[in-house]
């Protein structure tokens, strides 16, 4: 399994970090400056090691889970910040998240935050963030995968509100041509470079057939018989919560992906397709399907931005005792 950060490793960390955002021309927010790798040492020393063990609980029972905590991650930042908004029930004041068209039926993994906020509040009560505990999650399991690890940026606070149309107007959806995939991105102040560099967290978990289905049935950029052997699961109707594989290695974090793209035309979703279909971004879809390490350190670069996007901090939000719902 790959090495873990702590607390102890920041300075060098910190070092290379600075270094590969100026390379990436990265803007770290006022916000995102009051967070802290350090930021539960004194009130919460055994935080990442009681994630860490718990994450690794969850995926040894299903592997799949490692995508899915990433994913979840990922889908919480995109809609108004890292601010755990996501796991938050609907109540009679809002519509969350959950039921928005890009997460109902499709993103998973709340029960295993629900296990490790337990935990959490076990050793440290009222202490540790949803949102916190959903980041650190989602680098856990990256790095249980073969990705490199990161250190995480802690001290967000928890949303009180939640939205179901943010959530449907954020997300990208897989149907994204390039144009719309650079312009989603933009909105949350991400390169172009950048929103090929995360889209790159497709290396691992699999799709519904309700994704892919015209892709597979109506597209003609991809590879015949890759789109033949999918069209007995994913029939032109029906079977729609059926899986299939995001790239040929979902359980392995790897560049496999962007070889997926460049030489076989496999990509699953249209949107996967589109970094690599005679457009602006051919050029680092390629480099990245030959040269695994940079993935993987670009990758690890670009999801310290993702946890920074407008994160509550200060006396902004709370400190959820349960996740699912407002203290």
């Amino acid at each position: 399994m790959a090495s873990y950060s702590s607390y102890s490793s920041w300075p060098f960390f910190f070092f290379v970090l600075v270094s590969s955002l100026c390379m990436f021309g990265m803007n770290i927010s006022i916000t995102s400056a009051q967070l802290s790798s350090t930021f539960y040492a004194t009130s919460c020393p055994n935080l990442l090691p009681t994630i860490q063990a718990a994450v690794v609980n969850a995926v040894s029972n299903e592997a799949r889970m490692r995508a899915s905590l990433l994913r979840l991650h990922f889908h919480d930042c995109f809609v108004n910040g890292c601010d755990a908004s996501i796991l938050l029930d609907d109540t009679s004041s809002f519509s969350g998240e959950k039921t928005a068209g890009p997460n109902a039926n499709s993103v998973r993994g709340f029960n295993v935050i629900e296990t490790i906020k337990t935990q959490v509040e076990a050793i440290c009560p009222k202490t540790v963030s949803c949102a916190d505990i959903l980041a650190v999650a989602a680098r856990d399991s990256v790095a249980a995968l073969g990705g490199r690890s990161w250190v995480v940026q802690l001290g967000r606070r928890d949303a009180k509100t939640a939205s179901m149309s943010d959530a449907n107007s954020n997300l990208p959806a897989a149907t994204l041509g390039l144009s719309g995939l650079i312009t989603s991105f933009s909105t949350k102040d991400f390169t172009t470079k950048e929103m090929v560099i995360l889209s790159g967290s497709h290396s691992i978990g699999q799709a519904r057939c309700t994704t892919f289905r015209s892709r597979i049935h109506n597209e003609t950029n991809i590879d015949a018989p890759f789109a033949t052997s999918l069209k007995t699961s994913c029939p032109t109707s029906g079977n729609d919560n059926n899986l299939s594989p995001l790239d040929a290695t979902p359980i392995i974090f790897d560049n496999t992906y962007y070889k997926n793209l460049v030489s076989k035309k496999k990509g699953l979703l249209h949107s996967d397709q589109e970094l690599f279909n005679g457009g602006s971004t051919d050029a680092q879809a390629t480099t990245y399907s030959n040269d695994n390490p940079t993935f993987l350190t670009d990758f690890a670069v670009a999801m310290v931005k993702m946890g920074n996007l407008s994160p509550l901090t200060g006396s902004n939000g709370e400190i959820r005792t349960n996740c699912r719902k407002l203290n």
